[in-house]
């Protein structure tokens, strides 16, 4: 449920224009099928909002499958939307379908989007990472309307306080997006939108956790700042439902209206020219919302 800052955003910025995941697909190792997953709960009047579904299918759904499971999937996917689009009283024009497909899963993966483009009949996305970007040759180009660039989620994550912010950095970036203007398909772009803390113990990363923030680390009661963006636990005690050992460190990663300018101005160089292209923030909520005004967003989306 958005708040009033997250709300009043969107409307300034978007026009009430939003990209909401509607499920997951995943496959259940114990039950050993495919099942959705993490159905979304809408608890506002989501007739006002300009919609598009989402779905995210997980690779390991395609490894499992065979070529004659394509169809049923195809259905109960396009199905799942419809019912949950008329429940909330959505009329959608477009889907978009997020997965991080693979050489080996790319035949199987092209041949559903193209039977659930036949069966939907509406605008069909699909979400693009910068490999596929760089090495269409191998990963092939998805047989859709557009594709949606990600460009975030790009470096390695690590423990190592001296690496670069894996959520965007430009050095990683500029080694993928000289592919740019020659990939088969228009491309909208998404750009990072959220921060995240990666939770490390001894020397290990135990998890990413994008629930934990600047305003919890620096809480002088449970935390120390030993470095640039780097905090110590000074004690033991749970935070946003985690367990926090004493001398646990958290390493921040954020992006901010700095970052998102340097990356629009560097990506949009390199991609082809577009009547119109849509801009998509990842992801709002509450959080990310307190942290930026509407002027910053379209200061950010000016560069295309």
């Amino acid at each position: 449920m958005l708040d009033q800052k997250a709300a009043d955003l969107l409307q300034q910025t978007a026009q009430n224009k939003v990209y909401l995941r509607f499920f997951d697909v995943v496959w259940n190792e114990e039950k050993n099928e495919v099942i959705p997953n993490a159905q979304v709960d809408i608890r506002q009047d989501a007739g006002r909002l300009n919609i598009t579904p989402v779905v995210y299918i997980t690779n390991k759904t395609f490894q499992h499958i065979n070529v004659a499971g394509i169809d049923s999937l195809t259905k109960n996917v396009n199905q799942l939307i419809n019912r949950i689009a008329a429940k909330n009283n959505i009329r959608y024009t477009q889907v978009q379908i997020d997965c991080d497909w693979s050489v080996t899963t790319r035949d199987k993966y092209f041949s559903f989007l193209k039977s659930f483009k036949s069966l939907n009949k509406r605008q069909l996305e699909a979400t693009i990472r910068l490999h596929q970007v760089k090495y269409p040759e191998r990963t092939g180009v998805p047989p859709v309307d557009k594709g949606l660039l990600m460009f975030y989620n790009m470096g390695k994550i690590s423990a190592n306080s001296k690496q670069p912010n894996s959520i965007y950095n430009f050095a990683d970036a500029e080694k993928y997006i000289s592919s740019l203007p020659y990939y088969k398909l228009p491309l909208d772009v998404a750009l990072p939108f959220f921060s995240w803390a990666i939770h490390i113990r001894n020397g290990k990363i135990l998890r990413v956790n994008n629930s934990i923030g600047k305003v919890q680390l620096l809480n002088k009661n449970y935390f120390v700042n030993t470095s640039e963006e780097v905090y110590r636990a000074v004690k033991s005690f749970y935070l946003s439902g985690v367990y926090v050992k004493e001398n646990d460190v958290f390493k921040l990663e954020e992006i901010t209206t700095d970052n998102l300018n340097e990356a629009a101005a560097q990506v949009s160089k390199h991609l082809a020219k577009l009547k119109t292209r849509n801009i998509i923030y990842y992801e709002l909520s509450s959080i990310s919302a307190s942290a930026i005004e509407a002027k910053d967003i379209r200061e950010v989306s000016a560069h295309f």
